[in-house]
């Protein structure tokens, strides 16, 4: 059996696609590419099909993950060109690889975002953000299945900046740009509860009062291990990536020993 790992993307007006949504969109894919599935057992056999940290309905993405099981070798670029074809457009395939190392879904522990504000000064948001990692904590509510849950939002932020508006991922913002607008990137760690860029504005408008005048514009840059000697998240598909290569060198390596 051969393990694939894609990453995709939710661009334009497909930021509004659900995860299921986005589960049914793939599937058909699948169909479409004859793909040759591995099935689970049981009554009602599914595909194989791993997702790991969906992004939020209405969030951009630029790195969602998920791993499929195969039942006959395919070459990954040729399988990833299939699938994407077959894909809506703003639900790119971008991105696979062979998976030859074990625990994507742990390598995935914290993410990177962009949140553009529009309609609201530079100077003010900065104002916010200082007062937001000054705080040692900033409780925030979020409406569950149980009720409102209070908790603290501060503690799994890593980096919260303003950058400038020439650095914003502007393919992914799809907002006019005549009028003030701030720049935020975030890296935050998943912990439980999940603390999500929605969270972090509440925790802004507690600390500070800021209050965009329309909704952020919220995009997903990265996720992946956090490397918290530099602060940044690595590619958690790397590791995949460097073990093909090597056994790629190998193989030549093991060739020319044998015939000799």
């Amino acid at each position: 059996m051969q393990r694939i790992r894609l990453r995709y993307t939710k661009r334009g007006r497909l930021r509004f696609t659900s995860h299921r949504d986005f589960q049914r969109a793939f599937e058909r894919a699948l169909r479409r590419a004859e793909v040759p599935m591995a099935y689970s057992a049981g009554f009602t056999p599914h595909p194989k099909v791993s997702y790991a940290n969906a992004a939020p309905t209405g969030t951009g993405s630029e790195a969602e993950y998920l791993e499929i099981a195969l039942t006959a070798q395919r070459d990954p670029e040729q399988l990833r060109v299939l699938l994407d074809e077959s894909m809506p457009s703003g639900l790119d395939i971008i991105e696979a690889v062979e998976a030859r190392t074990s625990g994507l879904a742990d390598r995935l522990t914290a993410s990177v975002w962009e949140l553009r504000l529009d309609g609201v000064p530079p100077e003010e948001a900065r104002r916010a953000v200082d007062a937001f990692n000054a705080a040692e904590t900033v409780e925030v509510q979020r409406l569950a299945k149980n009720g409102v849950r209070t908790f603290d939002a501060r503690s799994a932020v890593a980096s919260l900046e303003v950058r400038d508006l020439a650095e914003t991922h502007s393919s992914q913002a799809d907002r006019p740009t005549d009028q003030p607008c701030a720049i935020l990137r975030l890296v935050v760690r998943h912990v439980t509860p999940a603390v999500r860029p929605d969270d972090v504005l509440s925790g802004l408008r507690a600390v500070a009062d800021l209050a965009p005048p329309v909704p952020a514009a919220v995009t997903r840059l990265a996720q992946g291990l956090f490397d918290a000697e530099t602060g940044t998240v690595t590619d958690p598909l790397a590791p995949d990536r460097e073990a093909v290569e090597a056994h790629s060198t190998a193989e030549p390596t093991a060739a020319a020993t044998a015939s000799a």
